[in-house]
């Protein structure tokens, strides 16, 4: 496979080539380079246990050892959201397959001056979870908790949750996709990085990078280097991802995106905590079509017909007790609650 110089920081060679990570202007805000395929790969596969045998196993941590990524953090810079496909108003040629190329210029074409394909409609409002690759570039908090065996990584939106087993083999006994896929990792220590995560997933529902953007098949499948990278403009250390996507059905040839994350103190002095997302809160969105026949989701308000409330009252929430039960509302939002903010 021919890897063309699209979007993608190309190398000769068969080193990894990790080191020369500094600090560019990509997209929005600052970024660390593009740490470039370090050669031709047929699948992610090949490429994952290439890294694998690389670093010779990688290492083993306990609970002491293994780096700690605690606290919040929100997305920060990142050149992957719509960029290797769409710039300066033109989808970019040879990067999508030509069938979805075609699904892309037609999510785009249903657009016009009264509607945002992508922004009108969104499929999280039907409680659908964002999914890689929307996982990583999805607004509000998320927790990155590191242990030994696995790490277990929380995105604020949807309880969408991933889990990358450590130094163990991928695992599927119900033989179906997941919104996140099947993670697999290994930790090591790079020259140039420090302490480096590779991960390895496949097994993805289809999805989307974001909104408005091109689809991705249930073909897709990455390789991941997480890092910790010193921000030299802003002055802070930050999360680094440097993501590898392969996927045969909706590109001609393998990605290279870069997300970064930013530390939010700010919101731990707040007092923010992360919440269950309640998927009722959205039950009063529905889907519906405008009179050019392009999906819009709508929402119903207090007023309007059908409206529900989405905290309930205990004749919706209980019907299977008895009416007027003590206790059984849920408590309203009290009014001092948005004072840090006003």
């Amino acid at each position: 496979m021919s890897l063309k110089k699209v979007y993608l920081i190309l190398v000769a060679g068969v080193g990894l080539l990790l080191s020369g990570v500094t600090s560019a202007q990509f997209g929005s805000g600052n970024l660390p380079d593009e740490i470039p395929f370090p050669m031709d790969f047929e699948t992610s596969t090949e490429h994952y246990d290439y890294l694998l045998d690389y670093y010779k196993g990688g290492v083993e941590h306990d609970y002491l050892s293994v780096p700690k990524w605690e606290g919040l953090w929100s997305t920060g810079a990142t050149n992957g959201v719509n960029r290797p496909f769409f710039q300066e108003g033109e989808i970019v040629e040879d990067v999508l397959s030509p069938e979805y190329e075609a699904a892309f210029r037609y999510r785009l074409d249903l657009g016009g001056e009264a509607f945002n394909a992508g922004v009108d409609y969104d499929r999280l409002t039907t409680c659908e979870p964002a999914g890689l690759p929307r996982w990583w570039i999805e607004p509000y908090v998320r927790e990155f908790l590191n242990t030994p065996t696995y790490s277990l990584w929380h995105n604020d939106l949807a309880n969408d949750a991933r889990r990358i087993y450590i130094n163990q083999e991928h695992i599927n006994i119900d033989g179906t996709h997941y919104a996140s896929g099947d993670s697999i990792g290994f930790w090591t220590v790079d020259d140039e990085l420090g302490d480096v995560l590779v991960v390895h997933t496949q097994d993805l529902y289809p999805g989307d990078f974001m909104r408005g953007t091109p689809p991705t098949s249930n073909g897709a499948e990455s390789v991941e280097i997480w890092y910790e990278w010193w921000d030299t403009e802003n002055q802070e250390m930050r999360i680094a991802v440097n993501i590898y996507w392969y996927d045969d059905l909706a590109l001609l040839e393998p990605i290279n995106i870069i997300h970064t994350y930013r530390p939010r103190q700010d919101m731990e002095d707040a007092g923010l905590r992360m919440r269950y997302w309640e998927c009722a809160q959205n039950q009063n969105t529905y889907l519906t079509y405008d009179e050019e026949g392009r999906p819009t989701t709508q929402y119903r308000l207090p007023g309007d017909e059908g409206y529900l409330d989405p905290r309930g009252t205990p004749a919706t929430r209980n019907p299977d007790l008895p009416p007027g039960l003590t206790g059984q509302e849920k408590n309203p939002v009290f009014d001092d609650a948005f004072d840090f903010i006003f």
